[in-house]
C-alpha cells in the first residue's frame, strides 16, 4: 500500500474531481464497482445552517446598533458626515465620473458573469437562491424607505437622507433600492467563499460607495445600512429555504480515496448514536485491494455545526475552558485533528495512526487512519474490565499529560479497547495542546468519573492513584463537578440522582404506610381506647406522630445514597485528608445572570420610558403623604398574612414570629433570585430547620403554592368579571376575560395534544408536588388550619392590593381614583408575570407589566408611573435592609 501524508495545500480536491462530469461520472481509467454498506441513501436536497442563522441575527443586531446610533447620537452622526463630505468634496472630478461610471457598469456585470460561471458548472440551485434572496431585499429596502420617510424619529431621517443635489426639496433614498439587492444576491449564491470574486465584489462596492457619497446622493448610515440588509436578508434566506446539500456520500468517499492513492474494495458505515456523530463525524471501515483495511473519518459542514450553540454557550460561560472559536474552518477543523493524532503518538499514547488527510470539495474533509479494531468502554461487560486495563487507561492519559496534551473528551465511547486489551484513545479531534493546568486537572476529572460510572469510585480512584499519584488525583477535586464533564457524562448522572431519589420516595412511602397500618392494627386491638379521656387521647395522638417520624427517619437514612462524584470526594479524602473539596469556579456567566441582565435591562428601558415624561418635582409636592403611610402599613402587613398563608398548611407546631421573620427574611432573597425560586427555597429550609422532616416541608410549601395558585387564578377571573361589568347593567363578562380564558384553554390543549410538551410538564408538575396531595388531606383534617391558609392567602393578596391603591391615591386626585376591581385585576396579573419573569423579584417585568395595566383602565401616565414606583419601594426595595438583617439574624439562629 503506498504510504500517504498529508495532502499539500494547493493540491486538487477530490470533492472538485468528483462534482465533476467528466471525473466522477467517466472515471479516465476503468469504471469500478463500489459497495458501501450502511450510507445514507436518501439526502435532504437542502440544510438549515445554524451558523445562517448566527449570521442572519448578528446583521439585525447590527442594525439595530446603527438605528439606536443614529436615534440617540445625532451630534456624532451630524459631525461624521460633514467631515466626509468635506473630504470627498476635494476629490477631482474625473475620477468621481470615471469611478461612478465603473461602478455603475460593474454593479450588473458581476452579478451577471458569476450567475453564468454558476450555471456553466450546472450549480443553478445556488443562482435561484440568490434571486430569491434580491427580491426579497428589495422588498426590506421599499418597508425601510417608507418607514424612514413616515414613521421614523427625526434623527434617524437626518442621518439616513440629506437634501438630494438634483433637486434641494427633494431628499435621498434612505436605503439603495439597487444595492441592498445586489450585496443579497452575492452574499446567498455564495461569492464570499471565492477569493477571486470577493476581491472584485469588495472592489465594486467602495467604487460605488465613493461615487454616491462624492456626488451627494447618500450619507455614511446610508450606505452600511443598506449592507446590512443585503447581508442580513441573504443569510436569512438561506437559513428559511436552506443551502444545497453537498454532503458526500460513501461512493463520493471511494473516489477521494482514489484520488490520494488507495485502491478500496468497499466501505461499511460505523453506526453511531445520533448525538455523537456531530461530534465525531460520520466513520467508515474500507478494505483494500492490497493491504490492510482502513479507518476513514468524514466531517461536513452540516456534521461540524451540529451542537454550534451548545460549544458556544461552554465558550462564553465556562472560564479558560476553550481557547479556539466554536465554529471553525474545515481547513482548521482538519489541521487541528491531524495535530493532535501526530502529537498523541509523539507523547508515547496510543492513539489511531493517521496516515492521510484530504479535502472532499469545499464542504467536506476526511482523514484516513491506520485500522484499529476493538471495543469502546461503553461497550463492554462490568467483568471486562480489569484493574490492568484501568491502570492502562490512566498510562494513556500520562503520556498526554506529561507533553501538556489535553484530550477533553474522556468519556466510555472515546476509550478503546483492542483484542490484546491496549488501551487506545480515540476522538481527539477536540483536544488541546499546551493546555493550562485547568484542562488536564478536568481530564483527569473526567476520566476518573467515566471509569467509577462502570467499576464503582473506590476501583476508579485506585487505579488513578497507581500511575498518576495521589498529588494529581487530589488536584482534580475542585474540578469534579458536573459543569466541567462531557455533556453525555452529565446526562448519565443526572439520570442516576432522578433513580436514586425516586428509590428514597418509595422508601418513605413505604414507611409511612407501615407506620399507619400499625397504627390502625394498635387502634383495632385496644377496646378500651375509643372512650379515652381527651388529653391521654392527644399524648397518644403526639406519640404515635413521633414514632412515625422516628420510622420514617429511619428509612430515609437507610435509603439515602450518595452520588458518585461524592463518593469519588470521599475516596480520594481517604488518601489525601488534606486535598482541597471547595469547587474551583468554572463559570464564567450562569443562564439565569444572563436572563436576569436582559430582562432587566428591557424593563427598566420600558420604565425608563415612562419615567422621561414626568417631573417629580410638582408631583412630590403634592402627594398625599396619608396615604403614603397607609400604603407602607399595607405593606408591612403583607408579611404578617404571609406567614399566616404558610404555617395554615403546616400541621406541626412553628412559631409564628420566627415565621414573620422568615417572611421579612424572605424580602432580600427576592432580590438575588427570581420570586419564584426564591421564597419557596428559603421557606423549605426555615420549615426544614424549625423541625419539619424534609419530605413534609417541600410538601408542605408545594401545599401552600398549590393553593395560592389556585386562589390566584380564582381572584383574577373575580374581579376581571367585576370589572367587565361595573360599568355595564349587563352581567356579561368582558371581552379581556373571554380573550384570557380563550387564550388559557388554547395553550392547555397545545401542552396536552403535544407529545413532548404533556410529558415536560408532566414531569415538572409531578415532581414539584409529590406528596403534596398527602399534606393535603392532613391539613384537611384540621379545619382551623385550612383556614388560616386560605385567610392568609386572601389577607396578603388584599394587602397588596390596598398598598397600590393607597399608591395611587397619594399622586392622584378624587378624578383620578380606580375601583378596587380594577386595582386588583392589575394587581394580580403584574404579580403573575412578575413570579414567571427570571428576573430577581420580578425587576422589570412587574414595573411594565403594572405601569401599562393601570394606563390600560383609564389611569393617566402622569400618575401610573409614580405610583407603581412607589409600590414597588414600598414593597421590594426598601425591605430589603429588614430582610438582610432578619436574615443573619435567623441564620445566625440556626433557623435558616
Amino acid at each position: 500500500m503506498k504510504q500517504q501524508g498529508v495532502q499539500p495545500e494547493g493540491a486538487e480536491s477530490t470533492s472538485d474531481a468528483a462534482s465533476r462530469p467528466d471525473v466522477a461520472d467517466e472515471p479516465p481509467e476503468e469504471v469500478h464497482i463500489d459497495e458501501v454498506e450502511g450510507d445514507e441513501p436518501l439526502l435532504p436536497a437542502r440544510v438549515h445552517r445554524p451558523s445562517d442563522l448566527m449570521r442572519l441575527l448578528i446583521g439585525v443586531l447590527a442594525v439595530v446598533v446603527l438605528l439606536a446610533i443614529a436615534a440617540f447620537a445625532h451630534g456624532t452622526t451630524s459631525g461624521l458626515e460633514q467631515d466626509i463630505n468635506k473630504g470627498t468634496g476635494q476629490a477631482p472630478d474625473l475620477l468621481i465620473k470615471i469611478a461612478g461610471l465603473a461602478s455603475s457598469i460593474a454593479i450588473l456585470l458581476v452579478p451577471v458573469a458569476f450567475a453564468i460561471e454558476r450555471l456553466i458548472k450546472r450549480d443553478g440551485l445556488r443562482i435561484a437562491d440568490g434571486v430569491l434572496a434580491a427580491v426579497l431585499a428589495h422588498g426590506v429596502t421599499l418597508a425601510t424607505d417608507l418607514w424612514v420617510a413616515q414613521g421614523a424619529p427625526g434623527s434617524i431621517q437626518e442621518a439616513l437622507t440629506q437634501p438630494s443635489p438634483g433637486d434641494i426639496h427633494a431628499l435621498t433614498d434612505p436605503v439603495h433600492g439597487y444595492l441592498a439587492p445586489v450585496i443579497a444576491y452575492m452574499t446567498a449564491v455564495g461569492m464570499s467563499r471565492r477569493p477571486r470574486w470577493r476581491s472584485v465584489l469588495w472592489i465594486v462596492l467602495l467604487l460605488d460607495a465613493f461615487s454616491m457619497l462624492v456626488t451627494g446622493y447618500t450619507t455614511p448610515f446610508s450606505i452600511i445600512l443598506t449592507v446590512l440588509i443585503g447581508w442580513t436578508v441573504a443569510y436569512g434566506t438561506l437559513y428559511a429555504v436552506g443551502s444545497p446539500n453537498v454532503r458526500p456520500t460513501g461512493r463520493t468517499l471511494m473516489a477521494g480515496l482514489r484520488h490520494v492513492g488507495f485502491r478500496p474494495v468497499s466501505a461499511a458505515r460505523e453506526e453511531v448514536p445520533d448525538a455523537a456523530e456531530g461530534d465525531r463525524g460520520r466513520r467508515y471501515f474500507v478494505t483494500l485491494e492490497d493491504g490492510p483495511p482502513l479507518d476513514v473519518t468524514v466531517v461536513d459542514r452540516e456534521q461540524q455545526a451540529q451542537g454550534f450553540f451548545y460549544r458556544a454557550w461552554r465558550n462564553l460561560a465556562l472560564r479558560g475552558f476553550a481557547t479556539r472559536s466554536s465554529l471553525q474552518s474545515l481547513r482548521q477543523a482538519l489541521e487541528q485533528e491531524a495535530l493532535l493524532a501526530y502529537a498523541a503518538i509523539a507523547a508515547g499514547a496510543n492513539a489511531p495512526k493517521l496516515i492521510a488527510t484530504s479535502e472532499l470539495g469545499p464542504d467536506a474533509v476526511m482523514l484516513v487512519y491506520e485500522h484499529t479494531g476493538g471495543r469502546t468502554l461503553d461497550s463492554l461487560a462490568d467483568e471486562e474490565i480489569t484493574d490492568d486495563l484501568l491502570r492502562n487507561a490512566w498510562h494513556q492519559v500520562r503520556a498526554l499529560q506529561s507533553r501538556r496534551i489535553a484530550h477533553r473528551r474522556l468519556a466510555g465511547d472515546a476509550i478503546l479497547v483492542d483484542r490484546s486489551g491496549t488501551v487506545i484513545l480515540t476522538d481527539l479531534r477536540g483536544g488541546e495542546i499546551a493546555a493550562g493546568d485547568l484542562l488536564l486537572r478536568m481530564d483527569v476529572a473526567q476520566l476518573v468519573t467515566t471509569l467509577g460510572l462502570r467499576v464503582g469510585a473506590e476501583r476508579a480512584v485506585t487505579s488513578a492513584v497507581g500511575v498518576l499519584g495521589p498529588d494529581a488525583v487530589a488536584d482534580c477535586l475542585p474540578m469534579l463537578q458536573p459543569i466541567a464533564l462531557t455533556r453525555s457524562t452529565r446526562a448519565t448522572l443526572r439520570r442516576l440522582a432522578r433513580e436514586r431519589a425516586q428509590r428514597e420516595r418509595e422508601a418513605v412511602l413505604l414507611a409511612s404506610q407501615q407506620a399507619k397500618q400499625a397504627r390502625l392494627e394498635a387502634t383495632h386491638h385496644d377496646d378500651a381506647g375509643t372512650v379515652a379521656l381527651e388529653k391521654p387521647g392527644k399524648k397518644a395522638e403526639r406519640a404515635e406522630a413521633r414514632a412515625e417520624k422516628r420510622a420514617i427517619d429511619e428509612a430515609v437514612e437507610e435509603a439515602r445514597e450518595e452520588d458518585l462524584l461524592t463518593q469519588i470526594r470521599h475516596q480520594v479524602l481517604l488518601i489525601r485528608p488534606q486535598a482541597p473539596v471547595e469547587p474551583a469556579r468554572l463559570e464564567r456567566v450562569r443562564p439565569r445572570t444572563l436572563m436576569s441582565f436582559i430582562a432587566g435591562a428591557i424593563g427598566a428601558y420600558f420604565l425608563l420610558t415612562q419615567l422621561t415624561h414626568i417631573e417629580f418635582g410638582p408631583l412630590i409636592e403634592n402627594a398625599q403623604w396619608g396615604w403614603v403611610a397607609a400604603a407602607v402599613l399595607f405593606s408591612a402587613l403583607s408579611y404578617v398574612a404571609a406567614a399566616m398563608s404558610l404555617l395554615g398548611f403546616v400541621p406541626e407546631r412553628v412559631p409564628f414570629p420566627r415565621t414573620v421573620g422568615a417572611q421579612v427574611a424572605g424580602s432580600f432573597v427576592k432580590i438575588v433570585a427570581p420570586a419564584a425560586v426564591g421564597g419557596v427555597a428559603l421557606n423549605t429550609r426555615f420549615l426544614q430547620r424549625a423541625g419539619v422532616r424534609p419530605g413534609l416541608a417541600v410538601a408542605s410549601v408545594g401545599a401552600s403554592q398549590l393553593f395560592g395558585l389556585g386562589c390566584h387564578i380564582l381572584m383574577l377571573l373575580s374581579f376581571g368579571y367585576l370589572t367587565g361589568t361595573e360599568k355595564t347593567p349587563s352581567l356579561s363578562p368582558s371581552r379581556t376575560v373571554i380573550a384570557g380564558l380563550l387564550t388559557v384553554a388554547v395553550l392547555v390543549l397545545v401542552v396536552t395534544s403535544v407529545p413532548f410538551l404533556r410529558k415536560f410538564v408532566s414531569t415538572r408538575v409531578r415532581s414539584l408536588f409529590a406528596g403534596v396531595v398527602p399534606r393535603m388531606l392532613d391539613v384537611l383534617q384540621r379545619p382551623q388550619k385550612l383556614v388560616t391558609g386560605i385567610g392568609g392567602m386572601l389577607l396578603l393578596t388584599a394587602c397588596f392590593v390596598m398598598c397600590l391603591d393607597a399608591s395611587i391615591r397619594a399622586f392622584g386626585d378624587g378624578s383620578t381614583s380606580l375601583s378596587i376591581a380594577s386595582v386588583a385585576v392589575v394587581f394580580l396579573a403584574g404579580n403573575a408575570l412578575g413570579s414567571a419573569a427570571p428576573t430577581p423579584g420580578g425587576v422589570g417585568a412587574v414595573e411594565a407589566t403594572l405601569t401599562v395595566g393601570l394606563i390600560a383602565v383609564g389611569l393617566p401616565k402622569e400618575v401610573a408611573a409614580p405610583a407603581v414606583l412607589l409600590f414597588r419601594l414600598l414593597t421590594l426595595w426598601l425591605p430589603v435592609l429588614p430582610g438582610w438583617l432578619a436574615f443573619n439574624h435567623l441564620s445566625r439562629k440556626g433557623a435558616l
